[in-house]
């Protein structure tokens, strides 16, 4: 990762948990279920940087801002990245519209060059879609790589989120609480004291 320098998450409990936000030059991988507000985090970081880097969206009808790559190639990706906070919605598209190997080359070839400058580029991965191969492959190449899940007990949802990797760093040893409000996602930073 290039250096020191931290970028805030745009999610103030997340910033808190990895120590001031993702450092400058990382491949972060988020993975979750389509639900699971994993596309809101890749928001909140984008917007945080005042939509100032790219926003490539894969899976659905691009918003304002974002940039439509549905139907692009891994080169037409690659060149349409743009500034030091970039997002990949989404991945799992990726993976199953040209391969694995297609989807490996991006994440750990043909950005390489933008990481190495301080971009950080964030992927979103879903749960559920790919086998447990293709999803070691991918956390492999990754820096960081972020897990959201949810369960339900009775009449009440509960969400988690766990940093099951962070190169070059400790990791936080617990999981931490989220909700999904109107503007994004919080993150509780509570902790119990037994």
């Amino acid at each position: 990762m290039a250096g020191s320098i931290k970028r805030s998450t745009g999610i103030a409990g997340l910033d808190l948990a990895l120590d001031g936000g993702f450092p400058a030059g990382a491949c972060i991988v988020i993975s979750g279920s389509p639900v699971s507000g994993l596309e809101l985090l890749a928001r909140q970081f984008w917007q945080e940087g005042g939509r100032t880097g790219t926003y490539l969206m894969l899976d659905a009808i691009p918003e304002e801002g974002m940039v439509d790559a549905r139907g692009m190639s891994v080169e037409e990706m690659v060149a349409a990245m743009k500034g030091d906070r970039i997002i990949v919605d989404s991945l799992s598209t990726l993976i199953a519209t040209l391969g694995i190997e297609a989807a490996q080359k991006l994440v750990v070839e043909e950005t390489r060059a933008l990481i190495e400058e301080g971009a950080n580029i964030i992927y979103l991965l879903y749960t559920n879609l790919h086998t447990p191969f293709e999803e070691s492959r991918i956390a492999r190449a990754a820096d960081i790589f972020i897990m959201l899940w949810q369960e339900v007990h009775g009449n009440e949802v509960e969400r988690k989120l766990a940093i099951e990797k962070f190169r070059d760093e400790d990791l936080p040893n617990r999981v931490i609480p989220y909700h999904i409000m109107a503007e994004g996602i919080e993150l509780s930073t509570t902790s119990r004291v037994f």
